[in-house]
C-alpha cells in the first residue's frame, strides 16, 4: 500500500568509471530482467495486489459489505478509465513525472505505518472477533478494511496499466476520502457498544476504540495533511510541466 506515494525517481549521480557498467546493464535484453521478477508478479498484478484482492473477496463473501461500498469500488474503476481519457491521458510513460524518492526511509516507514494501522491490525482485530463473538466490532471494522484492500488493488491496476501520475494519485485520494466516513461509523460503534449484546470483552472494547481512533487520526492526516496540500499539487505541477514541454 502506497497511501498515495507512488514509485519515484532516485537522483543519484554515478562515478564515471561506474557509468559504463550501469549503461551496459540497462542495455541488456528484457528477458534477462524478466527472469528476476516472476516471484514478484503474477500476470500484471503483484502479490500485494493479489493478497488485497483475496481480502476483498473474503470480506465480500462474509455479507458484511454494504451495497454502497460495492458500488463505490465499481464506480472508481470506471471513473478511473473515464477521467484518464478526458482529463489526464498518459503523456509519455518512460518520462512519467515522479515527485518523491521511493528510496526515502521516511516515506517507506510512513507507508508501512499506514499498512499496519489500516490493514494488518484491523484484519487481526476482525479475526480475533470471530473467536470472541464480537459481531458489532467485526461489522463496524469491515467496511474500512474492505475499502482499503480495494484501494491497494486499484493502485496496482493504475500502475500496471500505466495510467498517468494524476490518476495514480487520484485513486488513494478518493478512497481515503470515502474511508473517512466508514471510520467515523466505526468509532461511533465502538464508543456505544459496551452494553450491547455480542460486543466482546471489556479489553476488546478498549482495543477496538483505540484502533478506530488511531485510524481516524492517521487517515485524516494522510488526506488533509499530506495528499491534498502536498502530494496531489506536486503531481499535477509535474504533469502539466511535462504536458507543456510536449506541446512546445
Amino acid at each position: 500500500m502506497s497511501g498515495g506515494i507512488g514509485a519515484t525517481a532516485c537522483d543519484i549521480s554515478l562515478p564515471k568509471e561506474e557509468e559504463i557498467d550501469y549503461k551496459e546493464e540497462e542495455d541488456k535484453p528484457a528477458k534477462t530482467f524478466n527472469k528476476s521478477t516472476p516471484q514478484n508478479k503474477v500476470g500484471f498484478l503483484s502479490f500485494t495486489q493479489l493478497n488485497s484482492l483475496a481480502v476483498v473477496i473474503i470480506l465480500s463473501a462474509s455479507g458484511m459489505v454494504s451495497p454502497e461500498d460495492f458500488a463505490f469500488v465499481f464506480f472508481s474503476l470506471f471513473y478511473m478509465y473515464f477521467i484518464s481519457k478526458v482529463a489526464f491521458p498518459t503523456l509519455n510513460p518512460s518520462k512519467d513525472p515522479q515527485v518523491f524518492n521511493s528510496q526515502s526511509k521516511l516515506l517507506q516507514l510512513y507507508a508501512l505505518t499506514g499498512a499496519t494501522i489500516g490493514l494488518f491490525t484491523p484484519i487481526a482485530y476482525i479475526l480475533e472477533g470471530v473467536f470472541e463473538g464480537d459481531k458489532e466490532g467485526i461489522k463496524a471494522a469491515t467496511p474500512h478494511v474492505f475499502l482499503l484492500a480495494s484501494q491497494v488493488f486499484m493502485e496496482g491496476v493504475a500502475t500496471s496499466q500505466k495510467f498517468s501520475a494524476p490518476i495514480r494519485a487520484l485513486v488513494p485520494a478518493f478512497y481515503n476520502a470515502r474511508r473517512i466516513f466508514t471510520i467515523v461509523d466505526w468509532v461511533r460503534s465502538e464508543v456505544y457498544k459496551m452494553n450491547q449484546e455480542h460486543s466482546g470483552s471489556a479489553w476488546r472494547v478498549t482495543v477496538g476504540r483505540a484502533l478506530a481512533v488511531t485510524n481516524m487520526a492517521f487517515w485524516s492526516f494522510n488526506l488533509f495533511g499530506f495528499m491534498l496540500p502536498l502530494y496531489i499539487p506536486k503531481v499535477l505541477k509535474a504533469y502539466y510541466t511535462q504536458n507543456n514541454d510536449k506541446e512546445q
